[in-house]
């Protein structure tokens, strides 16, 4: 199968015309599909060869049970693949550019479409446990244009950090952020339930102040007139969340996607980043962002430090004033149901 030397056009048409007649018998030839991509690649249609490359390389798929001999020409295709892909990139990027396109300045959802085309990225939606209200854009950090009132609270980060660095002192008074309930079924995700290397420290609880938000005045004036997201019962949760030298949180959704969770990294050591969707970014002290948490998201912390941020939520913008209330009004009326609900189950 080897095309070392070929050269002669009459001789890369037989071949073309051999791979064929085999492929007619049996489309999933994969020998058959990989000498149709040599040919036609002999011929002067690399794009045409990538696809029968491309081709063969789905159907060999993990390459198990495959005979031997077999392997060095998928290895072949494999390069050819690449290879294409690379100039048809290449092709792109000079193109585009022309036209205008620069990846550092332009249309951040033009860039991504691109990415999805090329199988650079894959594509992240909401996936909210409980409650999805339709229409709401699907961004996984929120444009900073959008959310003006973060600078405000980057102002503060000295103040909340002093007032952090108090309670610090008193490491009793961080729990588990997931701790087991006597009422509910409990699902431990993934050994988080319980788990000290993910604790919080909550002053708004639930939609309920706590005794400890007596505390941090300094963080509570700092989020005065925020759009907090206020559910009775519910929200808005406001604590600082601290996760554990080498701790990681796997990849989850959250419950609700009429929110936007915001962090204030106020102790992030170098190591310590945070992944929604395609976007990964490093916790970086006093620069704070807001994101969709009904985007699968997950957080490590490689460092040998302790990460604490301070964590709040507030309504996504592109809610109006009515929606707010209707979806308000909606748990509230969950909650009269019977019992109440449990923060977001029924």
């Amino acid at each position: 199968m080897s095309i070392a030397g070929i050269s002669d056009q009459e001789t890369f048409r037989r071949r073309l015309a051999e791979a064929e007649h085999r492929l007619q018998s049996n489309p999933r030839d994969i020998g058959a599909l990989i000498s149709k991509g040599d040919a036609l690649h002999g011929l002067g249609d690399a794009r045409a060869a990538a696809a029968f490359h491309s081709n063969a390389l789905r159907v060999a798929g993990d390459g198990r049970g495959l005979p031997p001999e077999l392997l060095p020409h998928l290895q072949r295709a494999r390069e050819s693949v690449r290879t294409q892909a690379d100039r048809f990139q290449a092709h792109l990027n000079e193109s585009l550019g022309r036209s205008g396109f620069d990846p550092a300045t332009s249309s951040d959802r033009f860039s991504l479409s691109l990415d999805l085309m090329a199988g650079r990225k894959q594509l992240y939606q909401q996936q909210p446990l409980f409650y999805l209200f339709p229409g709401l854009p699907q961004i996984q950090f929120q444009p900073r244009e959008t959310v003006p009132w973060l600078a405000q609270v980057e102002a503060a980060a000295a103040d909340i950090r002093t007032e952090l660095e108090a309670l610090l002192a008193e490491p009793a008074l961080f729990r588990p952020y997931v701790e087991k309930r006597a009422d509910r079924p409990n699902g431990d995700t993934v050994g988080m339930v319980d788990n000290p290397d993910w604790s919080a420290l909550f002053l708004w609880k639930d939609g309920v102040e706590q005794p400890l938000a007596a505390r941090c005045p300094r963080t509570l004036a700092a989020l005065d007139g925020l759009p907090l997201c206020r559910v009775p019962g519910r929200t808005p949760s406001i604590l600082f969340s601290k996760l554990g030298a080498g701790a990681r949180i796997p990849a989850h959704h959250g419950l609700i996607n009429t929110r936007l969770i915001c962090h204030l990294p106020l102790i992030a050591p170098s190591g310590s980043r945070f992944r929604v969707g395609n976007d990964v970014r490093e916790w970086r002290e006093g620069q704070a962002w807001a994101f969709d948490d009904t985007i699968e998201h997950e957080a490590r912390n490689d460092s040998g430090q302790d990460r604490t941020i301070l964590i709040f939520d507030v309504w996504k913008p592109e809610l109006t004033a009515e929606e707010r209330d209707l979806v308000s009004a909606l748990f509230t009326s969950i909650d009269a149901y019977g019992a109440g609900g449990d923060a977001w189950g029924v």
